[in-house]
């Protein structure tokens, strides 16, 4: 009754935690600038105590959350990923505490594409996205070659069709 899945033995790049650590550096700077600036207009035009207070509580708090995800997040997100594509499945898993083991019946794929942002192409990695009628789901920091390679895998073995190709073989 019950069919034999062996766990995603797949992992992401080792990079990963580097493009994570640096966009997340740059999110809690923007974030922290944004409280000095308040603070700073705290003292400057007199606003009521608590506001200050308030702002120095979640610049703390912010401090601390920062550290984390900067430091320990990254790492972790990287040792616990991973990956597998079969003809049946797309598997996903991730995460230690709060584990999670996602199946993605090839049948329901309806589109597979490729992400890359400006760090992610600084360190030659890509993103991808795997989209059911249901949801989507992401498989983070693939190196540029492997990525390619999933990606015309997961579509062959969805049967997607590439329209653009297609259209172009039409008018050719």
């Amino acid at each position: 009754m019950y069919i034999h899945i062996d766990e995603p033995t797949e992992t992401i790049s080792k990079n990963a935690a580097k493009v994570w650590r640096i966009s997340n550096t740059i999110g809690h700077t923007i974030v922290l600038i944004i409280i000095a600036i308040l603070l700073l207009c705290t003292e400057k035009f007199d606003w009521y105590n608590w506001v200050g207070i308030t702002l120095y509580v979640l610049g703390g708090l912010f401090i601390i959350s920062a550290v984390f995800s900067i430091i320990i997040e990254p790492v972790y997100l990287q040792k616990t990923w991973r990956y597998q594509v079969d003809k049946d499945f797309v598997q996903l898993k991730f995460g230690r505490w709060e584990q999670q083991h996602i199946l993605i019946p090839m049948e329901k794929v309806e589109y597979v594409r490729t992400e890359q942002g400006p760090l992610m192409r600084r360190y030659g990695l890509y993103e991808i996205e795997i989209g059911t009628t249901a949801s989507n789901h992401k498989i983070p920091a693939i190196p540029a070659d492997t990525a390619k390679t999933l990606k015309a895998e997961i579509a062959t073995y969805a049967k997607i069709r590439d329209n653009e190709a297609e259209k172009g073989e039409v008018g050719a």
